[in-house]
């Protein structure tokens, strides 16, 4: 892969590779059909992960311990033929073994008895209608094909039409037939009862073509594909996989803020929030511009406006806004305007000519800048440059407006911008709605509009403000905000070998560690030269049982029933030991298993016959590959030689472009104990002003002093619960007391991230606050004061997860506690005291802990 997948998207491409598995086995041992699901909320690469799928199915994966299956067909269906075109670009720009021969587009030429493995064959509902080529002469009862001698005469005299060759490919014993339904949800509903779809024809079968074995659906949505499989008949349903939306939204692929601008009050406001979206489109570009300067052609966006019509516009109402957009920004260009209508044509408005463009054209046209739209343009389009949208549809179009959006939240860059929320946010601008009407609008976007879960870590936010960094706060402090350390989520599928040579390449690729790659190969090779000595007995019967086969002959005399078994040994022969070989291969990474080899077979070798020499060494590798400790070794070493250049080498990384630091933040944290990562200058934030409640009435957020970030006024605009009210009252009046931080809830580089046990694994926490003050010693100190709950289940964890933290970094502090109230009372778990933390570990609940001895009255020094 072209790509570093996310832990998640690793996850569910072994998930689906597994369903694959059993599908092709179901099939070939039983002649049993299979259809499964990949669900994950709009953003989450889904392309990329049937990128990374196809590899292993026609390459094999050593990451993902699968064999490659040498008979295998896909067909990747859809109902557009420009979202097939989008997704095979994408394939083509995310897989590295995928070549242009082996995505192939069927055609009404295409004619073949059968499909050819390894490929993948893209296919539209309008190639299998009855008007198509493709399928004409197919259908007996079709009086639109000649018949000569009795025999139909198909067009283009061709010999097979396209459901022939689906036939044959399906009964063909060496081969497996996928089905890939891309927006699998589409074209599962029955338009008349008793009726067939295509789709569903395709997967149940027609006429005398057989049922696709294997059918993996891909959406955002899947229920209606779901319940269509489960009401087939002779189909087994796997089960699905389901990929978790706070995964996404923690990874940096989605944007964090969308922010909504609606008027407030009644009235006609088209033109004016038009201008300003039109100001929010022109400061945004600025934004991005400065970025680049700042970062070079890594941060390079082109930011765009969607101006989202009613589906019957009036041409001089779309004519007055292209002329309030120009009369706005007079620099942008006459031919910066396209449309992406269904009548994919040319239109005028008031003077204005705008030309049609295909929607998955319009990400890499960087001079399209204002993009006229009337629905959800297409299903799987997207277009992470386009920044703002101004909705002119009426206030009932709340689901044409939240698929719009849900096409615009992925990152231009596909990574979040560090501090900088303004590049981490998409606009948009509702004239036609109020207050009211829009709740509809934020419900839908906090769940992702497609898996019905809420995404942790997203905020809708309604006319919100800028915040910017506060000039009365101390240097001192903000000092102190970037020194301290923070947790990342520990990897499910830790791969230190993996790590290390990527870390090696790296490194070697910014200049920053000459021959870095050789210098990590050779360290492994001498630990495998120590491997050799000190596992040399176990070594050696390893080799045997490589070198050698066995079994047992079972024998019977005629007339009589009973078997008599004999053992036998036979050499293995070059076969085996490759078998072996590439077994081992896998477990101690198939770069490091080949140089190494190669080390054995020039150190050993007599210069003779080289051939003898590398079979000799890739039996010595097999037979490491049957002693688990040998693996344990070399991955502890590797993890910590990847650790010590990663702490070496910090300064020379954090000098990077923040797309090359993004590189090595992975790399980080591509391990089961990652190392501590530094917290990113926070520069600017967004903050609503005013809380809208229940009927719809507004009523404005307080305002806060001393905060590090803060509007033109010096204020921070917050609402809190009762706990948070009175940390930060009691905080803010202690001596010495100079600012305060409110860690963001989301997984962005300027929030403090603190791991927690959650069941078999290890979660994330977000303290609320962080707050700065003197020392004794007259320096900056920071203090972790987290209001905690004490009835939830993951209350306890959390406080284990402070207390694991304390220890580790109480130096960076000055205190470090947790506060709950309890029975009217306000009690403090000290995190830096050693007992307090001892107690946490054995204690039965949270309850009991801030409710017993371990616990003491808050605040205990407040002057």
């Amino acid at each position: 892969m072209k790509f570093t997948l996310k832990d998640y998207q690793e996850e569910a491409v072994s998930g689906v590779l597994d369903k694959l598995k059993k599908g092709r086995k179901r099939w070939h041992e039983d002649k049993e059909l299979s259809a499964f699901s990949l669900t994950a909320t709009t953003g989450a690469g889904k392309t990329v992960m049937a990128a990374a799928v196809f590899e292993a199915l026609f390459f094999g994966s050593d990451d993902h311990d699968f064999e490659p299956d040498p008979g295998a067909v896909v067909i990747w269906f859809s109902d557009d033929p420009s979202l097939n075109e989008q997704s095979k670009y994408r394939l083509m720009e995310a897989a590295d073994k995928l070549t242009v021969s082996d995505l192939i587009t069927v055609e009404n030429t295409f004619s073949r008895e059968a499909f050819e493995p390894g490929k993948i064959y893209f296919l539209n509902t309008q190639k299998l209608g009855k008007s198509s080529l493709l399928v004409r002469g197919h259908d007996a009862e079709d009086n639109g094909v000649e018949v000569a001698n009795g025999l139909p005469l198909m067009p283009d005299a061709r010999s097979h039409t396209i459901w022939d060759t689906i036939r044959n490919t399906i009964e063909d014993p060496d081969m497996t037939l996928y089905l890939v339904l891309d927006e699998a949800h589409r074209g599962m509903k029955e338009p008349v009862k008793g009726t067939k779809t295509i789709v569903t024809q395709l997967i149940n079968g027609q006429g005398g073509v057989p049922g696709v074995p294997v059918v993996w659906g891909i959406s955002a949505t899947v229920q209606r594909f779901d319940d269509a499989v489960k009401s087939m008949q002779d189909r087994t349903a796997l089960p699905n996989v389901v990929v978790n939306s706070k995964l996404v939204q923690d990874s940096g692929l989605l944007k964090d803020t969308i922010n909504l601008d609606v008027p407030d009050e009644v009235g006609d406001f088209a033109t004016v929030l038009l201008r300003r979206g039109t100001q929010k489109l022109r400061d945004i570009t600025k934004a991005w511009n400065a970025y680049a300067a700042e970062q070079g052609e890594s941060g390079k966006v082109t930011p765009l406006m969607v101006l989202q019509v009613p589906n019957t516009p009036n041409k001089d109402d779309v004519g007055t806004w292209l002329q309030t957009i120009f009369d706005t920004w007079p620099e942008l260009p006459a031919d910066s305007v396209c449309n992406v209508f269904g009548e994919k044509k040319t239109e005028n408005f008031g003077g204005h000519s705008v030309p049609y463009i295909a929607p998955e054209r319009v990400q890499e046209s960087d001079h399209v800048r204002i993009l006229l739209a009337k629905e959800a343009i297409s299903t799987g389009w997207d277009c992470p440059r386009a920044e703002v949208m101004v909705s002119f549809r009426a206030a009932s179009d709340q689901t044409h407006i939240t698929q719009m959006l849900g096409r615009m939240v992925r990152t231009p860059l596909a990574r979040r911008i560090p501090g900088n929320e303004r590049l981490n946010a998409v606009d948009c601008l509702l004239p036609n709605f109020n207050q009211a009407t829009v709740k509809t609008v934020v419900q839908s976007l906090m769940s992702g509009g497609d898996l019905g879960d809420t995404l942790p870590g997203r905020r809708v936010l309604i006319n919100p403000k800028e915040m910017s960094p506060n000039p009365a706060v101390p240097q001192e402090v903000w000092e102190k905000l970037l020194s301290l350390p923070s947790k990342t989520q520990p990897k499910k599928q830790a791969r230190p070998i993996k790590r290390l040579t990527g870390l090696a390449h790296e490194l070697a690729a910014d200049a920053i560690l000459a021959d870095a790659g050789k210098m990590a190969h050779g360290h492994l090779h001498a630990l495998l030269d120590m491997a050799q000595v000190d596992y040399a007995e176990a070594i050696e019967k390893a080799r045997q049982a490589v070198l050698t086969v066995e079994g047992k002959t079972g024998s019977t005399a005629v007339g009589s029933t009973e078997m008599t078994f004999d053992d036998f040994v036979e050499d293995a022969d070059l076969a085996v030991i490759e078998d072996a070989y590439k077994r081992a291969a896998r477990m101690i990474s198939p770069d490091v298993a080949k140089t190494y080899s190669e080390y054995l077979a020039e150190k050993n070798g007599d210069g003779e016959d080289e051939e003898e020499a590398l079979v000799e060494a890739h039996t010595d590798v097999a037979a490491f590959g049957l002693i688990p400790a040998i693996k344990d070794d070399l991955e502890a070493a590797a993890e910590a030689l990847a650790n010590e250049w990663l702490t070496a080498h910090e300064v020379a990384i954090k000098a990077l472009s923040d797309k090359r630091q993004d590189v090595y933040r992975e790399l980080r944290e591509l391990s089961a104990n990652p190392l501590d990562v530094s917290l990113a200058m926070p520069r600017n934030s967004l903050q609503p002003t005013v809380e809208v409640k229940e009927d719809g009435t507004e009523q404005a957020l307080p305002l806060h002093d001393h905060h590090l970030l803060c509007g033109e006024n010096g204020k921070f605009p917050a609402a809190f619960n009762s706990w948070e009210r009175e940390v930060l009252t009691k905080e803010s009046h202690r001596e010495g007391f100079l600012a305060w931080y409110r860690n963001p809830s989301s997984a962005s580089p300027e929030s403090l991230g603190i791991t927690y046990p959650d069941d078999a694994h290890e979660s994330i926490m977000r303290p609320d606050f962080i707050f700065f003050s003197t020392g004794d010693d007259g320096a900056v100190q920071a203090n972790i004061i987290d209001p905690h709950g004490q009835f939830l289940a993951d209350s306890l964890p959390k406080l284990v997860g402070l207390a694991n933290y304390a220890e580790s970094h109480a130096d960076h502090f000055g205190r470090i506690e947790a506060v709950a109230e309890v029975n009217n009372n306000f009690r403090v778990l000290d995190l830096k005291n050693a007992e307090v933390r001892e107690a946490i570990r054995l204690g039965p609940s949270a309850k009991s802990l801030f409710e017993g001895k371990a616990a003491k009255p808050y605040p205990n020094s407040v002057v």
